[in-house]
């Protein structure tokens, strides 16, 4: 079993009850407030990318060799000539098609290899590096560059230098440790440079590292059957062009262990610059602890969940993503044994007991079926620009969704059977603007210790349609254009004052009147049995 230590994105727990969700034609009720603290840890989350990776697995060593000069007289050259390869310098051979690399080094490779493969096994302590200056390589067999064992490798993709890998669609070994990517490496390995790289997984993943993967720069395309780009320990990136068309997930880190041996956290991801366009017939971006969003754009044109992982926070940069499932997703660790056990009583069609009901109270809020309680997960937005168009829920946490800073925008579902907004836990917006609209058939609104919001339900509206969020004054305080049939509002904003009242307006005639703070009638939802 994996223990999965606290997170430091939640470091204080909540006592009492939830805030409360909603399902469509339930009574309003809260949960009493017990003098015992809830094992749920939801409150003090990190609204900066230094704070959330404090404890993570550090990735700066790595990233740091992108920086490192080097004497190019001191380099070994591999020119590759179709079915062959010509070395110039030490620490690699050439055998027929296949180039093996086996010390430490800087190496400049060029030219097309028609069938044929690059090999680093290297036991020596030192950095690889691979600067690939025109390169073509396709394989038949396997990897179009494996490497089986480096200390730290890097590949610099040279000024100018258009460089193409492509994989087999077979591969000759299948074996668990063996090579399954285009591009693959066995240990960390930083990708970086000005040039362009194009990556062709026909059998698998198009880039993967067995530990940590960093993309510092570059102008990278990767096409894949599964997962495009993959780190284990961590995958990050800080600047560059990324594009990926994946079948499985887009970009992924898969540690699940939750700690390395040294306690620190693995299986996160960070997208802290650049520019990142996914389409993905599964997760956009996926890691099993942490996915933070920094000064990045990242575009997910195309999903089942847009960004997932057990924690996520974005601090800053644009956020687009569209989904046919949830867009956001808070979910995947672990939580406590009590709310385990009610979820399995539950899952088994009975009802939790006094000894299987988690401290606090019964859940509350979406996120979740009866008997599931909110977990340590969390969906935290302090800053940037983001916008969902999801066919799910749009934004989706297990435990709680914090919005403190920033511009969200959130189309959520057409059905009754999905919310713009599913929390486990507590929904606080306390900064920044979020506007969520879709369907009234899934409603939660912020609770305890946010600030003005106001939440309205209508008939439905159609695609096109501007809907106009004013006060008391006829003043505009918020504006939305539709990109699909919506039968809700939610509206969370320092510019809306609680117990006044706001008029909601589709291409000018009224549609609602509503006072801020209260919950449409028929959509709150009592507390469990």
């Amino acid at each position: 079993m994996t223990i999965r230590r606290p997170n430091r994105f939640l470091t204080a727990t909540l006592s009492g009850a939830l805030a409360i969700g909603a399902l469509a034609g339930c009574s309003t009720a809260a949960a009493t407030p017990t003098d015992t603290a809830s094992p749920v840890t939801i409150s003090d989350v990190a609204t900066s990318v230094d704070d959330a990776l404090a404890d993570n697995e550090d990735y700066t060593e790595l990233a740091a060799l992108a920086d490192e000069t080097w004497d190019t007289a001191s380099e070994t050259t591999v020119a590759l000539d179709g079915d062959g390869a010509t070395v110039s310098g030490d620490g690699a051979t050439a055998d027929g098609s296949t180039v093996t690399i086996s010390a430490p080094g800087t190496y400049r490779i060029s030219g097309t290899l028609d069938d044929g493969q690059v090999i680093v096994s290297s036991e020596a302590d030192g950095l690889v590096r691979l600067v690939l200056d025109g390169t073509d390589i396709t394989s038949s067999t396997g990897s179009a560059i494996a490497v089986t064992q480096a200390d730290d490798v890097s590949v610099v993709l040279a000024d100018g230098s258009s460089n193409s890998l492509t994989d087999a669609s077979t591969y000759e070994d299948t074996s668990e440790d063996a090579p399954n990517a285009a591009l693959f490496s066995s240990d960390s390995m930083v990708i970086s440079g000005t040039g362009a790289l194009n990556v062709t997984g026909r059998s698998n993943d198009g880039i993967a590292s067995k530990d940590g993967l960093v993309i510092t720069s570059g102008d990278i395309t990767v096409t894949a059957v599964d997962d495009g780009v993959r780190g284990k320990d961590f995958l990050v990136v800080t600047g560059g062009t990324l594009d990926v068309d994946a079948t499985g997930d887009g970009l992924k880190a898969d540690n699940e262990d939750g700690t390395n041996d040294d306690g620190e956290t693995v299986g996160y991801a960070a997208l802290l610059g650049g520019e990142i366009t996914v389409a993905s017939g599964d997760d956009g971006v996926h890691a099993e602890s942490d996915l933070l969003v920094g000064d990045a754009t990242v575009t997910v044109s195309e999903s089942v969940e847009g960004l997932e992982a057990a924690h996520i926070l974005v601090t800053d940069g644009t956020v687009d993503v569209t989904s046919s499932d949830d867009g956001f997703n808070a979910a995947g660790g672990t939580s406590t044994a009590a709310t385990a056990e009610a979820a399995e009583t539950a899952a088994e069609g009975e009802p939790p007991t006094s000894d299987t009901m988690p401290e606090g109270g019964p859940p509350q809020g979406g996120g979740g079926m009866p008997g599931e309680a909110a977990g340590d997960f969390s969906l935290a937005i302090a800053g940037g620009t983001v916008t969902v168009d999801a066919g799910g829920d749009g934004l989706d946490s297990n435990g709680t969704l914090t919005v403190s800073g920033g511009d969200v925008t959130v189309f959520g579902p057409t059905d009754g059977g999905n919310g713009t907004l599913d929390s486990a836990g507590a929904i606080t917006v306390d900064g920044g603007t979020l506007i969520a609209v879709g369907s009234s058939g899934m409603l939660q609104t912020p609770g305890d210790g946010s600030e003005g919001w106001v939440a309205a339900t209508f008939d439905t509206l159609g695609a096109g349609t501007d809907l106009v969020v004013v006060d008391a004054s006829g003043s505009t305080v918020a504006e939305v254009t539709l990109t699909k049939d919506v039968q809700a509002l939610v509206l969370a904003s320092s510019a809306v004052t609680s117990g006044e009242e706001y008029t909601i307006q589709a291409d000018g005639a009224e549609v609602a009147t509503v006072t801020a703070g209260d919950t449409p009638e028929g959509t709150g939802m009592a507390a469990r049995p």
